[in-house]
């Protein structure tokens, strides 16, 4: 039986196939040792969702932890208003709305709708500029796109499979200093 993949990973891999594997690496190091300034930002904002802070109203559901039997995916959302059926995922700053996003929230609506949850509205929520941008729910070929990108992680090698490389990306990769295909 497989294991779970975690669904921070889809956004991850996306970003860049080898930064999963770089990740794992550093696995068992304190994050102080690799996370940049952005990484130690985002889990500040973060903890109040980890310590179910962001409110103490009932109607919303925080840090739920979820899973995709069917997929084959686990992880967290941050934010399910039960009132309004609204699955919100925050980051620190959206500047745009990446693919990464979508098959991050995409993946997470998967699983709470597999658990059971009602899911009509999903929104990314920018914390730095409080900007909140409702996005359409996914369509029938998103759980099709979702089953290839969770295969294509299955089965990266990163010892075997190039891959191609983005100056940009390198540029802001924490991984980059081990990354012997990094642009930078």
């Amino acid at each position: 039986m497989e294991s779970s993949i975690p669904i921070s990973f889809l956004n991850d891999f996306l970003f860049c196939p080898r930064s999963i594997y770089f990740h794992n690496l550093y696995g068992a190091f304190d994050v102080s040792v690799y996370h940049h300034r952005p990484q130690t930002e985002g889990r500040i904002r973060h903890r109040n969702i980890d310590v179910q802070r962001y409110s103490s109203s009932k109607r919303y559901l925080q840090g739920l932890s979820v899973a995709s039997a069917s997929l084959g995916i686990c992880g967290k959302i941050d934010i399910l208003d039960t009132e309004t059926a609204t699955l919100i995922e925050r980051k620190t700053k959206i500047r745009h709305i990446y693919d990464g996003y979508l098959f991050q929230v995409y993946a997470q609506y998967f699983c709470l709708t597999e658990m059971g949850h009602d899911v009509r509205r999903i929104a990314l929520h920018s914390l730095a500029d409080n900007v909140r941008r409702e996005i359409p729910l996914p369509d029938d070929g998103w759980e099709k796109k979702m089953r290839e990108l969770i295969g294509a992680i299955r089965t990266f090698d990163p010892n075997t499979q190039g891959f191609t490389q983005n100056p940009e990306k390198c540029r802001a990769c924490i991984y980059a200093n081990l990354c012997d295909s990094s642009a930078v």
